[in-house]
């Protein structure tokens, strides 16, 4: 058997023409257009192109989109209120700020800053009590992208066994409360693994579906999974450079082996990868139309 392939990358398009049309329907309905403002502290390369793909995308769905730069050495109080500011502005949906910050600003405070109404990446500790409890208002922007790909694949959740490897705030946590909720595209018993997990194999081999946020490449191997199962990658590690000189990347999955054991598997790049940015998306759309409402 080898595995059916879903393209992150496909999905992420599907999902960002239907984002596009709501964009259009409550701007007519409404005159409200989602407004998305993205903070960038400093120049690190790898946030530049964050920040960059993040603006790009707002734009190409219609959203106002300002991204705010500001210097390396800003104080902590200062990114603070401007933070606020936003907050208190109603052209505005959605803040992120892009992380990591620099070392003397804490992140925490920062991030419990934002308006949990406008916290659309998710990780305010309200909106993850609201998740704990199933009534998320945002969903984290990688879990949500996750829980997207397995529902646009058909997977069903319902009584699944599942496996979650990691157990980060972005990824592992969340993913595990998503998907155990009573509710459409969820309704698993989930498991969560982590470094001090004894007998990992063990458990994976259980899963009918196998969610992978390791951050080690190739940490699980075709040994390690269940005939049929559906297998998530998350990890995004690099291992080289291309002859051009471009990154060369692998998951946190063996690809090649584990795609003739599994039924359904995600690639690393253009797995999960390309749904982040637009789960994102969806979350500041959403912030939008429930400001439209009053809400």
């Amino acid at each position: 058997m080898t595995a059916k392939i879903i393209s992150g990358t496909e999905v992420a398009r599907q999902v960002r023409e239907r984002i596009a049309r709501e964009v259009v329907q409550l701007r007519e309905e409404t005159g409200v257009t989602p407004g998305l403002v993205t903070i960038l502290v400093g120049a690190n390369p790898a946030s530049v192109s964050y920040v960059t793909g993040k603006q790009r995308t707002a734009k190409e769905l219609g959203f106002y989109s300002v991204q705010d730069d500001e210097p390396e050495d800003i104080s902590e109080e200062k990114l603070i209120k401007l933070v606020k500011k936003y907050n208190d502005d109603p052209a505005i949906h959605g803040i992120l700020v892009q992380l990591p910050l620099p070392k003397h600003i804490s992140e925490t405070n920062v991030l419990y800053a934002i308006d949990p109404d406008k916290d659309v990446d998710g990780l305010h500790p309200m909106n993850l009590g609201r998740l704990m409890i199933g009534e998320a208002r945002f969903y984290p922007c990688t879990p949500f992208g996750i829980r997207e790909l397995l529902a646009m694949a058909g997977v069903e959740t319902k009584g699944a066994e599942v496996v979650v490897v990691g157990r980060s705030n972005l990824v592992g946590k969340p993913i595990s409360m998503m998907l155990v909720q009573k509710e459409a595209n969820a309704n698993a018993t989930v498991t969560m693994c982590h470094t001090a997990t004894r007998d990992l194999a063990a458990h994976t081999r259980k899963a009918d579906i196998l969610i992978v946020a390791a951050g080690k490449a190739n940490a699980i191997t075709a040994d390690m999974v269940k005939e049929g199962a559906v297998v998530i990658d998350v990890g995004v590690n690099r291992i080289g450079v291309t002859p051009e000189g471009k990154a060369k990347l692998c998951g946190d999955v063996d690809f090649e082996t584990v795609k003739e054991k599994a039924s359904v598997i995600t690639p690393v790049p253009g797995g999960v990868g390309p749904m982040t940015i637009t789960m994102l998306m969806q979350n500041t759309l959403k912030a939008a139309q429930l400001a439209a409402k009053g809400k």
